[in-house]
């Protein structure tokens, strides 16, 4: 684990850096422990909180993500979120988000993981950063591939509407193009 050193913060929006999200109880209250690749910072707010405003921070809300999740996998429950697609931020929890003790992985940072003899999942992330997660190997496991699915799928949507967009753009400057010529290159007398 990281040292005691840790930053506590009033704002925090995810960013291609943070790794994982983690409730981390203080009294009566729910804060969040936050790991990014070079940093410990703590939260006054809950996880859930976190995942929503950086939603919101990129441009759409934490029901419309779940939507559009639904949408291109299927998923329903313990669905990954997209944080921001043009950074390819996507996170996964580990129980249903509404409990208490979910936990949020970004996909992109795990290097790998496995089980541990206790029944849970050791999570190593690519600064090496390695995690003991409450939760099992194979749920771990399936949550990761949702989230690939989740991400390949979109890349394949945005990319696919790229090319109809270049086609589209690529096709009107032909036409103009031999409009032009049509216009101006016809025999002269």
């Amino acid at each position: 684990m990281r040292s005691p050193n840790t930053q506590l913060i009033e704002e925090y929006e995810i960013n291609p850096n943070t790794m994982i999200i983690k409730p981390l109880p203080y009294g009566l209250k729910v804060y969040s422990q936050i790991w990014e690749l070079d940093e410990e910072l703590t939260s006054p707010f809950k996880p859930i909180d976190i995942i929503k405003k950086s939603c919101r921070f990129f441009g759409s809300s934490y029901e419309g993500r779940k939507e559009g999740t639904r949408q291109l996998t299927g998923i329903t429950h313990k669905a990954p979120i997209t944080i921001d697609p043009t950074n390819f931020i996507y996170f996964f929890p580990t129980t249903s988000p509404s409990n208490a003790e979910c936990i949020w992985i970004a996909q992109e940072h795990i290097l790998y993981y496995k089980r541990t003899d206790d029944g849970n999942t050791q999570a190593v992330f690519k600064n090496k950063q390695s995690f003991i997660l409450p939760v099992s190997y194979n749920t771990f496991n399936n949550q990761l591939l949702r989230t690939a699915l989740l991400k390949t799928t979109l890349i394949s949507r945005i990319e696919e509407s790229e090319r109809k967009a270049l086609y589209f753009l690529n096709g009107s400057r032909s036409l103009n193009a031999s409009e032009r010529a049509g216009a101006y290159g016809g025999r002269r007398d």
